[in-house]
């Protein structure tokens, strides 16, 4: 199976990369940036799981020879229409396309571009950063990768892509329940976001602050009644063990968002926070913290613009 991994950063760079390292047949499409730090230094991994250096394949927009039978796409929300213009050329009419993205809004741009056959639903559990020196460090022993039809389907091509994805180093599986686990994660990542970057702090510090546990509760149940009146309510064990996570006394959780504000980078605001808060207002769901936090991450992503 040929696999076209569409961006080398902290997710896409991890799970190519050990899909390159067990042999299977993996090109990068990334930046001319990336590019020349790729082919002088080639994909670092710093894992508890064993540090690796691939010589990966790569290609840049414009230079797509072919199609590819799945392409993985694993950007940013905020890159993801650039994305799809260079990505075009290597979607054929087999092509199956696999979005490691958060939150739901990117099935449809998906679907308006290429179509709802090509389209598959994914979910990644993974704990990695870009460093400054561009290789890619795991943070934490989880490293699950997730993928199905939309509709629920068992399909063949599911079948295939399950097989080329197997043993490769970390936790894979075919779902026939892939966008209920899209939205479960959803709704973890937004609460997670939201409160550790509308308190600036990690889970075990705001639970550590007056108030600050069930400031986290308070999130959750919000994002959660959302999914539950969009047709997709977090299940029990979910619904136990997120609420144990973001309140966790002494956890150094931290989401990505909050990292990403920390280095002063751009945020998925929009797309983890800002689309489940349009979908809360069109179902009159009383959301007030995604709101608050929403707001906070609007006036920081508007003034790192401005710089």
């Amino acid at each position: 199976m040929r696999i076209l991994v569409v961006g080398a950063g902290a997710t896409g760079g991890y799970f190519g990369g050990r899909l390159a390292q067990a042999g299977r047949d993996v090109t990068f499409l990334v930046r001319p940036r990336r590019e020349d730090q790729l082919r002088a230094e080639g994909l670092r991994l710093l894992s508890p799981h064993g540090d690796a250096t691939i010589t990966p394949e790569l290609v840049t927009a414009g230079h797509i020879a072919s199609t590819y039978d799945v392409a993985v796409l694993s950007v940013k929300a905020y890159a993801l229409d650039q994305a799809l213009d260079d990505l075009a050329p290597a979607v054929g009419p087999d092509t199956m396309l696999l979005p490691l993205l958060n939150g739901m809004r990117h099935l449809d741009t998906l679907t308006k571009r290429f179509g709802e056959k090509p389209v598959l639903g994914g979910v990644c559990v993974v704990a990695t950063m870009l460093d400054d020196e561009g290789r890619i460090v795991q943070l934490a022993d989880t490293q699950e990768l997730v993928y199905g039809e939309l509709s629920g389907a068992a399909s063949a091509r599911v079948a295939a892509l399950d097989k080329a994805m197997q043993g490769a180093g970390f936790t894979a599986r075919a779902s026939q329940a892939i966008a209920q686990e899209m939205w479960e994660k959803w709704v973890f990542l937004a609460t997670l976001g939201g409160i550790t970057c509308l308190m600036r702090g990690t889970v075990g510090e705001i639970e550590a602050a007056p108030g600050g546990a069930d400031l986290a509760l308070q999130l959750f149940a919000e994002c959660a009644a959302v999914a539950t009146a969009s047709g997709h309510p977090p299940g029990e064990k979910f619904t136990a063990r997120i609420k144990a996570t973001v309140t966790a006394p002494g956890s150094p959780l931290a989401s990505s968002m909050y990292r990403d504000l920390q280095r002063q980078r751009s945020v998925e605001a929009d797309h983890i926070l800002g689309d489940l808060l349009a979908r809360a207002r069109r179902l009159s769901v009383p959301a007030p913290l995604l709101a608050a936090a929403f707001a906070n991450l609007t006036i920081y992503q508007r003034r790192l613009s401005a710089r």
